[in-house]
């Protein structure tokens, strides 16, 4: 069954977080993952939204999500992710 990881990201510094998204396609990739959604032009319909920017991927079930977050190929650019941006971030599984 697929997963999806869906995050909410408030970017603090642009320039790190910039070398961040240019990193992690290829790890994505590795892992059977895609982005559905990258961050674009985003309007809250009901209640809160915690950050300015969602990222949904998508990969071909739960366990390879979580590997590719666990990763040693994510592991440097995830710490850039990190130092540059606050996120909040769930992995579900999906159709």
């Amino acid at each position: 069954m697929a997963a999806f990881i869906i995050g909410q990201v408030d970017v603090t510094d642009p320039e790190t977080f910039a070398t961040y998204r240019d990193q992690v396609p290829p790890t994505l990739e590795a892992h059977g993952g895609e982005f559905l959604v990258r961050g674009g032009e985003q309007d809250v319909l009901e209640g809160e939204w915690a950050a300015p920017r969602t990222v949904i991927l998508k990969f071909p079930s739960m366990e390879q999500a979580k590997a590719w977050h666990a990763s040693p190929e994510y592991e440097g650019p995830k710490a850039l992710r990190q130092s540059a941006a606050n996120t909040n971030m769930v992995v579900v599984e999906g159709l």
